[in-house]
């Protein structure tokens, strides 16, 4: 399309959707303003409906004679018979009507006691009914019907509440319309708001387009000349004389195209200024990033190697340097860390201590470094019998102390039996000697109103009484139960 054709035609698009909006904007405020309220009539109409049905429905059946329909076993009673015959009649009688139904409710449950679906989803008695709409709830007490269309397994329905007689707030009966029917009523309203609509559409387009070919013809002179500016020509003078406002709108253009070629100039001259500063800020700001970008690697590398020296310091404070463990200082961070969230959420926690039987004996025997060996070994046995969320430390020596979260005294005994078996069943090959190691543990449940403290004293005391009955053996200790022994 030639440039004029498209100058011309955008002004007038905009004049005609101006006023073909302003056309639309009156008469269809005013056509959907009608349909909405038939709508709103129509929809009122039904819901009025179902609710008058429901409620007449209610005043016929007798809660008391259908109490004694509570599970699928009742189907069979004459009283289910008769009723559900009643309910099936009424729905084919109403071609409203696609379900009629009676629903129990029990505390915040409700369930079905009759259905009048043939087809083979029907609910049988005792049923729970879970798609609970605000409207079904108030219906135990008063008629009540949906506001919108609900989906459930039947469908999509609008349905109609009312309590039945002598129901004391247990008993409802519910009539549910298709939302296919309720749509075919809505069909009518709607072609007759399409055809009003069509019909005001087209009578804005006319109106707008008489009015729009109106104001563009007296303009199109002044159009060409303005893209004669626009090309650069301005020295071109526009010549309008129509003694209107027209006319001191050249003027203007006039005295614009003048200033245009001033401004021009000067334009020209601040940019090649603004050039030559731009290419020297450019050379700068380059070596100054450069500069920037060597010291702060220097600096990230520096505050990485720092971080990872601190790292390792601080694992290595709070570990074991013979087993990997835990060691006693940071077994004690957490046992204040979980003490703390035990006695504010009062949740089971238990504590375990492991001593290894005989070990100075090892020692005397075989060496220090057949004692090394045990320990780190039964370190790694004790750490594969845990749970994930369980934590192990070397307490000292040859002890080991356990923090089970979560874990009452009998869930204690299952971890703490089968870290005993695990290390009583994997023996330890020292050059050609074999160690057999066994352990003794005692088990202590913390209570909330007693400190950790108190109960790595109750633990210790359970393992004192392991060690004194024969050792490789649990015992727990208790604040029920101080016999409690395994």
């Amino acid at each position: 399309m030639a440039p004029r054709d498209s100058m011309r035609l955008s002004i007038r698009r905009k004049l005609f959707l101006s006023h073909f909006l302003a056309v639309l904007l009156v008469s269809g405020s005013i056509g959907t303003y009608f349909y909405y309220s038939a709508v709103q009539s129509l929809v009122e109409s039904i819901r009025l409906r179902l609710q008058s049905s429901a409620a007449l429905l209610g005043q016929t059946l007798d809660a008391r004679e259908v109490e004694g329909i509570r599970d699928a076993s009742d189907s069979d009673s004459d009283t289910y018979r008769r009723h559900l015959d009643l309910l099936r009649d009424l729905s084919r009688a109403n071609p409203d009507i696609a379900y009629a139904y009676i629903m129990r409710r029990s505390g915040v449950r409700v369930f079905f006691v009759l259905d009048s679906d043939e087809s083979e989803r029907q609910a049988l008695p005792g049923r729970e009914y879970k798609d609970l709409t605000p409207a079904l709830l108030r219906g135990f007490h008063n008629p009540s019907v949906d506001a919108q269309v609900y989906r459930d397994e039947w469908g999509s329905f609008m349905s109609g509440y009312s309590p039945l007689r002598n129901a004391h707030g247990e008993y409802l009966v519910g009539l549910d319309m298709r939302a296919d029917e309720f749509e075919r009523k809505l069909a009518t309203i709607r072609l007759a708001g399409a055809l009003s609509l069509t019909l005001s559409m087209i009578l804005a387009l006319l109106f707008s387009r008489a009015l729009s070919v109106h104001f563009t013809r007296p303009i199109q002179m002044l159009v060409e000349r303005c893209r004669a500016i626009a090309q650069g020509d301005a020295d071109y003078a526009v010549r309008i004389h129509s003694g209107d406002e027209l006319e001191e709108l050249t003027d203007a253009f006039n005295a614009m195209s003048r200033r245009v070629i001033q401004s021009r100039m000067e334009a020209d001259a601040a940019q090649r200024s603004a050039g030559q500063a731009r290419d020297l800020l450019e050379r700068r700001v380059s070596e100054r990033t450069r500069e920037l970008t060597d010291t702060n690697a220097r600096l990230l590398h520096e505050v990485g190697e720092r971080a990872r020296a601190e790292e390792m310091l601080a694992q290595v404070a709070r570990t074991d340097p013979l087993t990997g463990l835990m060691n006693r200082r940071a077994m004690l961070e957490q046992l204040d860390i979980h003490a703390t969230r035990f006695q504010h959420s009062n949740t089971p926690c238990s504590i375990l201590l492991a001593d290894i039987d005989r070990f100075k004996s090892i020692n005397d025997t075989f060496g220090h470094d057949a004692g090394d060996q045990a320990l780190s070994q039964t370190a790694k046995e004790l750490t594969q019998g845990l749970r994930p969320r369980d934590l192990v430390a070397r307490w000292g020596g040859e002890e080991f102390l356990f923090l089970l979260p979560d874990s009452d005294s009998t869930a204690a005994l299952v971890v703490a039996e089968r870290v005993r078996s695990m290390v009583a069943a994997k023996p330890i090959r020292f050059g050609d000697k074999i160690l057999h190691l066994t352990l003794s543990v005692g088990v202590a449940s913390f209570r909330p109103d007693e400190s950790i403290h108190h109960c790595i004293k109750a633990a210790d005391k359970a393992l004192y009484r392991a060690k004194r009955a024969g050792r490789d053996r649990v015992v727990v200790t208790e604040a029920s139960s101080e016999n409690d022994e395994h």
